[in-house]
Formats: structure tokens, C-alpha cells, sequence
């Protein structure tokens, strides 16, 4: 029996209303139950402790975040190698050993030549040297 109208999305239509009335009770919940007692030091900028001297932007090498992104990305290519291993002998056992390291082998390969993009590019030195190209 087919169907039309609304009743089809009924189930998504509550738990979207469900979920919104959730967040919004937590937040009147917590706006409710929390102290309101704001003085000058509680507004002022923490810096572990220390007083707050000059302002708080302030130029951030970007470096940081590029070191901190590679490394993001090939530690998780990294992790996802150990679920791997653990299941190949499984694989090997019932026949299908060879796909599976063949895809294992693709997936170092291509992990491999991300590595060698990234240094080729000079995203692990640390002092980026930049070469003005010649012309000759």
C-alpha cells in the first residue's frame, strides 16, 4: 500500500523535533542553574596564571598548523594500517591474501608519495627557503 503525504517522514520529522527541544533544554537548563556573578578579573584574559601583557592577537607562524596537519594525516593513514595487519592472516587463510596486500601495497605506495610530495614541496623544513627562479 503506497503511501503519500507526510506519514513517510514522520520518524525523522520527531526526532528532528526531538533533538532540537533537547539542545534547547539543555541550554535553558544551564542558563537557569549557573551563576551570574561577573566581576573584572573573571573577565579578563587567562594566560595560565600569568597577567595578560600586550594584546591577545598576535601573528602565528603558520607552520604550525601545516607540521601539525601533515602530521594529522599520515598518523591516521598510519592507524588505519593496523586494522589491517590484524585481519591478513584471516584473509590469507580463506584465499584472498594476494588483494589484500596488493591493496595494502597501493595504500603505502600512495601514502609513500605523499611523503615525498610534501618534502619535495618543503613542508618539513621547518625554514622554509624560498629560491628565486633564474633567467636565463
Amino acid at each position: 500500500m503506497a503511501s503519500h503525504g507526510l506519514d513517510v517522514y514522520m520518524p525523522i520529522i520527531i526526532l528532528m523535533a526531538f533533538a532540537v527541544i533537547m539542545i534547547v533544554g539543555a541550554l535553558l537548563v544551564g542558563r537557569i542553574l549557573r551563576p551570574h556573578n561577573p566581576n573584572a578579573l573573571k573577565e579578563s584574559a587567562y594566560e595560565c596564571g600569568e597577567e595578560p601583557i600586550g594584546i591577545a592577537w598576535s601573528n602565528f607562524n603558520v607552520r604550525f598548523y601545516v607540521v601539525s596537519l601533515i602530521f594529522i594525516i599520515f598518523d591516521v593513514e598510519g592507524a588505519l594500517m593496523f586494522p589491517v595487519a590484524a585481519v591478513f592472516k584471516k584473509f590469507a587463510s580463506i584465499g584472498l591474501g594476494a588483494p589484500v596486500f596488493a591493496s595494502f601495497v597501493l595504500f603505502i605506495l600512495i601514502l609513500f608519495s605523499g611523503v615525498i610530495y610534501c618534502w619535495k614541496k618543503g613542508d618539513f623544513d621547518w625554514v622554509k627557503s624560498y629560491r628565486i627562479p633564474s633567467s636565463k
